[in-house]
């Protein structure tokens, strides 16, 4: 067996997920928190930083009260306080196209990514108490039950169906949520198309938006893109400055995001910075 090889059956162990997950929660928490409390410095000694991206956001959740989501999770009093943060703060809610319409104006736009069952339980509530919209990018095989361990939190087509019914907008997460970087252009092309065509198959309308799975930039090719511009219209990422190539910035905020963290997000705090993430674990 070769060193690589090894190294992927080692990987393989549930106790090395758990190392690798832990290491990759505790880098995020120092990163995050010393990038916003940096901004908190720059804010009050009126040090601005330079942007190189607008004014408005479109936020990137997964799910709100999936705990065995890790980092990927906000708790739903969290998620709710981040609303009311924002509000306070001056932001108003809207759609993606129209932040990106108007990128001027200090507007948000709320996404999900992956469709997790707690979205429709503990977040559309609130978002329809508030009238905030919302966007959900689906992981088509998934919703035929197609998921691995870990994901058995995710929603079926009856549960989107509901979703949607709710005013949630559905929209394109691949067919089996891979590492786009570590695909062939055959491969690429056969997960963006299969989940634009079952999407629409089972919602009954055209879907021309999609989420990069993973979504940094590191998760991405050219020929990946040459691909997605034929198949979609709007093809989003989780990251702004390091974002691939005509793609749409999304600020990812995280279940680490306390009132001083979220708000250096809105800020911009993290516009240069990327998840450490090396594959899917």
């Amino acid at each position: 067996m070769d060193t690589q090889a090894l190294r992927s059956k080692v990987g393989e162990l549930p106790a090395a997920q758990l190392a690798y997950r832990c290491a990759v929660a505790g880098r995020m928490r120092a990163e995050r928190w010393g990038l916003a409390l940096d901004e908190s410095l720059r804010t009050r000694t009126r040090l601005v930083k330079p942007r190189t991206a607008g004014v408005g956001r479109i936020l990137a959740y997964h799910s709100i009260g999936t705990d065995s989501w890790g980092v990927n999770d906000v708790r739903p009093a969290d998620f709710e306080r981040h609303l009311q943060l924002a509000a306070d703060d001056g932001w108003t809610f809207t759609t993606p196209d129209r932040v990106l319409a108007d990128p001027a104006q200090r507007q948000l736009a709320i996404t999900f990514d992956d469709g997790a069952t707690s979205v429709l339980d503990n977040a559309v509530p609130v978002l329809r108490h508030h009238g905030v919209p919302s966007t959900m990018f689906v992981v088509s095989g998934w919703a035929d039950g197609g998921h691995g361990a870990g994901y058995e939190h995710v929603l079926d087509w009856a549960g989107l169906g509901r979703l949607e019914a709710a005013g949630v907008t559905l929209a394109s997460h691949s067919a089996s949520h891979p590492d786009f970087g570590r695909l062939t252009p055959a491969e690429a092309e056969r997960e963006l198309v299969d989940s634009r065509e079952r999407l629409e198959a089972m919602l009954g309308h055209a879907v021309d938006e999609f989420a990069i799975p993973f979504g940094q930039s590191a998760n991405w090719t050219p020929e990946a893109g040459e691909i997605a511009a034929k198949v979609y219209g709007t093809v989003y990422a989780q990251a702004v400055d390091t974002r691939p190539a005509n793609t749409v910035p999304r600020t990812f905020i995280t279940r680490i995001d306390r009132p001083l963290i979220f708000r250096a997000a809105l800020n911009g705090a993290f516009d240069d910075w990327e998840e450490w993430f090396l594959g899917p674990r």
